[in-house]
């Protein structure tokens, strides 16, 4: 089984990864052996020409939360070698069964932070647009005489102070709703593995992610992480 297109290298993770609970590694072939690597199991793949290292991004898998792979391969052929997220398979196997898990790739994730990005928008828009109306019926009011008398009034102080109010307040939830897509944006950026061609000797990596899981525990014998 090959990760790159002309280098041969394997990464095959045998465990079992449970919802809210750690993941286990264990050695399929001599060429793997399971690890710890600060804290956390890993799985080292030694082949001819490529080292390739495999771990979890958290320390605890979350209930409805992905699978996340931190991925890193060092290729020490003489030749740049082609790797392709495409080209990446990962297979669970469960009651003696194989299902193909698509791979969540950056370009996809980039389009689910958007989509949140709008629906983050529009949220901002409407409790902003509340924080306006609101604003702009301060100032008025009613009262009542000690003799009986009614009658209404308006302040230009109370409602000049509840508008700057309302203003800042929305300045303030519309600059974190841009900040918090433009730092999700860069996250994904630097953390999410991609194409990429490794010279000789040069080190790759990044986050390698699956679909989310369901709430029942989910028993994966056999991800693989290359193909052959």
């Amino acid at each position: 089984m090959r990760i790159f297109v002309m280098a041969a290298a394997c990464a095959t993770l045998a465990g079992c990864m449970t919802a809210g609970e750690t993941v286990s590694f264990k050695a399929s072939n001599p060429q793997q052996q399971a690890l710890m690597r600060d804290g956390q199991p890993a799985l080292v793949s030694r082949q001819k020409s490529s080292v390739v290292l495999v771990r979890p991004a958290a320390r605890q898998l979350q209930a409805n939360g992905r699978p996340v792979f931190v991925v890193g391969i060092n290729n020490m052929s003489r030749q740049p070698v082609e790797f392709r997220v495409g080209q990446v398979e990962a297979i669970q196997h469960a009651a003696g069964s194989d299902f193909e898990m698509k791979i969540v790739t950056y370009e996809m994730l980039v389009q689910e932070e958007k989509n949140r990005q709008v629906a983050a928008s529009l949220l901002t828009g409407v409790a902003a647009g509340a924080n306006a109306y609101s604003a702009s019926r301060a100032g008025y009011g009613s009262y009542t005489t000690p003799s009986g008398r009614s009658g209404t009034f308006y302040s230009p102080t109370a409602a000049a102070i509840a508008q700057g109010n309302a203003a800042a307040q929305n300045d303030a939830m519309i600059s974190a709703t841009i900040e918090t897509g433009q730092r999700n944006m860069a996250v994904l950026e630097q953390a999410v593995i991609k194409d990429n061609t490794l010279l000789p000797g040069e080190w790759y990596g990044g986050q390698l992610s699956w679909p989310r899981l369901s709430e029942q525990n989910i028993r994966v014998d056999k991800w693989s992480l290359c193909r052959g």
